[in-house]
Order: C-alpha cells, then sequence, then structure tokens
C-alpha cells in the first residue's frame, strides 16, 4: 500500500528555528508542513502589512527555504506547504523566489510556486454584509456594524482545495493564506492518494492525522502531563505522520531526536483544541474523533486508526481582528522581607499616582509572581500550606493596563522605575529600556456561507515571480 511522510516542524510563528532543518534532514520526508497561523498572528501580520504594503506574511519562510534548499535540490520529491503566506501570499512567494534564486548552483530557479488565496475578505466586507451576511459575533451575537470603522482583518478558514490545486499545477512550494491547520495536511493526502471530496470518512482520518502534528512537538513530548525529568527536550524530535491510502497512519519522529511518541503523547494532542470530538468542525470534513483508536507500535511510534466524517459545514468561520484600544505591561523585581506585600503596595502606588492625575485606566492587573497569581486561585494555597519563612523573599512585580488613551498607558509605564526611591524598600530589577505602549487587536468570531468564498491559485516559477 502507498504511503506518505509528511512532517510538520512549526506549530506557530516563533517555533524552534532548528526544526525544519532536522524533519528534512532526517525524516525521509515526502512534505514538510510548516503551521504558523495563529487568530493573534494574523492580527500582528494585519498591523505590518497596514504600515507596510509589501509585509503581511511570516518572515521565517523564505528563512526556513534558504536553510532546506540544498536539500530541496537533492531531493526532487520533497514539497513544502505552508500558511506563512498569511496576509500577503504573494509578497511571500517573491521572497522564496529570491532565495532560489539567488542560489544559482543548486538550479532552483524553474520550481514551481503557489499561492493559495481568497480567504482574505476584508476588501469584499461591505459587498457580503449587502449579500446578506451579518458576520455577528458567535459568542456574543454583537452585530458588526459595533467595530466596522475598526477593522483591521477579516479571514475566512479555507480548506485543503487550494493547496490540492497547487499541488496537481505541480507547485513544489504551497503558500496559503489562511486555512484550517489540519488542511495542511489533508491536501497531500488528498492530491497523492487521489480521494473524492466526498470520501468522508478517508477525509476525516487524514483530518486526525493533521490534527495530530498540526502544533508540531505537542505530539513528541511537549508540555506532555506526564512529562518526566528523564525526558530529553533539547533535542525534541518534530511530528511526522506516516500515512496510508486508507486514511490510517502512524505519528513518528527522526531517529535519535529526544521528547516522546505515545499513546499518551497523541491523546492529549487529539483533545486539544476540538470542542465536541464527535463533531469537530472543519473546512474539509466534519470529524468524529470519538472511535479514534491508538497503539503503541514501537518505542517512538504511534498507530492511528478508527475515527470518520460526515459531509463538510455549510458555513465557514471567518476570524476577524479589529482595533480596540492600547495595552502596557511593565516588570520589577521586588526582594526582602515581605516581598509579596511590598509589590502589591508598590502596584497600588502607581495606580493613586495615576488617579491623582485623572487617569483612570480601563482595565489595570497586578500580578505579584512568585505567589502563584499566573494561575488564579493558586496564591491562597500557597498561604495556607506555607510557614512564614518558605514565603518567597523574591518575587517579581508586573503591572498591565489598557486604555483608548495611548498616553494613558504610556504614562502607567512611567510609573514604575520611580518606585525606587519612592517605593517600598527591595525594589530592583528595572534597568533597561521602558517599555512601550502597543494597540490591541482583539477577536471577533463569525460565520459566512461556503457559496461566498473560494481558494485563488496562482502558479509561477521561482524565475517568473521575479520577472512578472
Amino acid at each position: 500500500m502507498k504511503t506518505i511522510r509528511i512532517g510538520n516542524a512549526a506549530g506557530f510563528w516563533g517555533d524552534s528555528p532548528s526544526a525544519p532543518r532536522q524533519l528534512v534532514q532526517n525524516g525521509q520526508l515526502d512534505y514538510l508542513t510548516l503551521e504558523y497561523l495563529a487568530e493573534l498572528t494574523l492580527s500582528i501580520l494585519a498591523h505590518q502589512k497596514r504600515k507596510n504594503p509589501t509585509l503581511g506574511f511570516v518572515t521565517e519562510v523564505p528563512t526556513v527555504v534558504s536553510e532546506i534548499a540544498s536539500h530541496f535540490s537533492a531531493d526532487q520529491n520533497l514539497k513544502l506547504v505552508t500558511n506563512g503566506g498569511g496576509m500577503n501570499p504573494s509578497d511571500c512567494a517573491k521572497a522564496v523566489a529570491q532565495v532560489l534564486n539567488d542560489d544559482r548552483e543548486l538550479h532552483l530557479g524553474e520550481t514551481l510556486i503557489a499561492t493559495s488565496c481568497g480567504d482574505d475578505i476584508l476588501p469584499r466586507l461591505d459587498e457580503l454584509i449587502a449579500a446578506g451576511e451579518p458576520f455577528s459575533n458567535i459568542e456574543t451575537g454583537d452585530a458588526i456594524s459595533s467595530i466596522r470603522d475598526r477593522i483591521a482583518s477579516a479571514n475566512v478558514y479555507l480548506g485543503s482545495d487550494g493547496i490540492c490545486d497547487s499541488l496537481a499545477g505541480g507547485a513544489r512550494i504551497v503558500l496559503t493564506g489562511r486555512v484550517a491547520d489540519a488542511s495542511l495536511i489533508v491536501g497531500p493526502a488528498v492530491h497523492e492518494f487521489g480521494w473524492g471530496r466526498d470520501d468522508y470518512a478517508r477525509l476525516a482520518k487524514a483530518t486526525v492525522a493533521g490534527h495530530l502534528i498540526e502544533c508540531g512537538a505537542q505530539a513528541t513530548g511537549g508540555i506532555y502531563s506526564d512529562w518526566n525529568p528523564e525526558t530529553s527536550l533539547g533535542d525534541i524530535g518534530y511530528p511526522i505522520a506516516v500515512m496510508s491510502e486508507s486514511g490510517d497512519c502512524e505519528i513518528t519522529k527522526p531517529d535519535g531526536t529526544g521528547g516522546e511518541v505515545s499513546v499518551g503523547t497523541c491523546s492529549e494532542q487529539l483533545i486539544y483544541e476540538i470542542g465536541d470530538p464527535k463533531r469537530y468542525m472543519t473546512p474539509d470534513v466534519i470529524a468524529d474523533f470519538s472511535q479514534v483508536k491508538f497503539e503503541q507500535s514501537s518505542q517512538h511510534a504511534v498507530s492511528v486508526s478508527g475515527g470518520t466524517g460526515m459531509s463538510r459545514p455549510d458555513q465557514l468561520k471567518v476570524s476577524i481582528a479589529y482595533y480596540d484600544g492600547f495595552i502596557a505591561s511593565g516588570m520589577i523585581v521586588v526582594a526582602g522581607r515581605h516581598a509579596a506585600q511590598k509589590a502589591t503596595a508598590a502596584a497600588q502606588a502607581i495606580q493613586r499616582k495615576l488617579l491623582s492625575d485623572g487617569i483612570e485606566l480601563d482595565d489595570f492587573n497586578i500580578e505579584v509572581l512568585g505567589m502563584g497569581d499566573s494561575a488564579p486561585g493558586m496564591r491562597s494555597k500557597l498561604l495556607e500550606n506555607s510557614v512564614p519563612e518558605n514565603v518567597p523573599w523574591e518575587v517579581v512585580l508586573r503591572v498591565t493596563g489598557r486604555s483608548q488613551n495611548r498616553n494613558h498607558t504610556d504614562r502607567m509605564l512611567r510609573e514604575l522605575a520611580p518606585l525606587v526611591t519612592s517605593g517600598p524598600p527591595g525594589v530592583t530589577g528595572y534597568t533597561g529600556a521602558r517599555g512601550k505602549s502597543m494597540p490591541v487587536l482583539s477577536f471577533w468570531p463569525a460565520l459566512i456561507s461556503r457559496e461566498h468564498v473560494w481558494p485563488e491559485v496562482e502558479i509561477r516559477s521561482a524565475v517568473d515571480w521575479l520577472t512578472k
């Protein structure tokens, strides 16, 4: 039975720089995928593109292509699929094309690069609203009119159709905008095995495989709840799905790498961010994960079977980001006896100074790190179970403010350094540049009818992306 090997080297923008090299060197891959996008990432990319129209894509993509270019040249079967095109797949393609053309010894100038767009509906938003799409917030029911003049981006979660069309057109590098995470893996499987769009059982199984590896090292021992000190994470291996025509797969990692692939790691990843396990909604299929079975097939390999699906949904999710004021955060260290109490008093002093000048922030959050404030409810347990000498003698105070007025959050930041001489004893760790207020891009989830969106694929050689 034919099989393909798909390795995923990124679960978010900022994942390990060494993971792509690890997988292409030691993973015997047919496909390398890079899953970069989250709602936060789209917001960041939208902000970047607003400042510079040639940006808005994940800038790590050209770097990765540069680092794996020699392998790409040596192995003509290797393909790359990534949603790192973000808000601007075309300029991402040009940047990748530049990398391939710069090293002429590798002879990659004729490599076909595809972009799959169509997810960005911001230019069409008013037209779609007029056509009857409400874009109401699916969590609150609020009307889109309440934020219409502040919207920065609007992207539909597309499925694997554009990826399939790109691969069918001969592309070896596929750069998409917002597609569902698992679709990066579903697309190659559909293309290689020739599945139909109504082959719901196998599409669901491919979705299981995609979901298991889409978050990178989370499937290979990262943040695993049964972690133990003997688990080697410094050389953690990134996941590979070995997929068969039946849709079943095996999850593994490159030989000789650290981490762990077990029934436990796969089980935890399977239930990650899925809502109803019997109706996991994706653009490609509604998947039923409830009958998925795992079996430890070797020390670092898990066989995956079971699972089924039903027809894909009529509506697709839309990720909308809108400008929602400013946020700022700053930290100082407070040491010595009664450190936690002194840190709280210091934060309260900042708030009183702001109020005395007529500045009332929309939100003002005080965290005394080291006293359990990063996990709600932990501070009281720490105090209940500790004798006085075990209460921390040094903590980190973090204050965060939010306001529609940037001047107000900037002013909050200016009140941190004066605590060195005007606050309680023991304030330190204040050196370095003062923090900056940042614009807040809030998330607005909505739905759109499938009939109103479609992938738009463009395929050119690396040379043509630079000359046409």
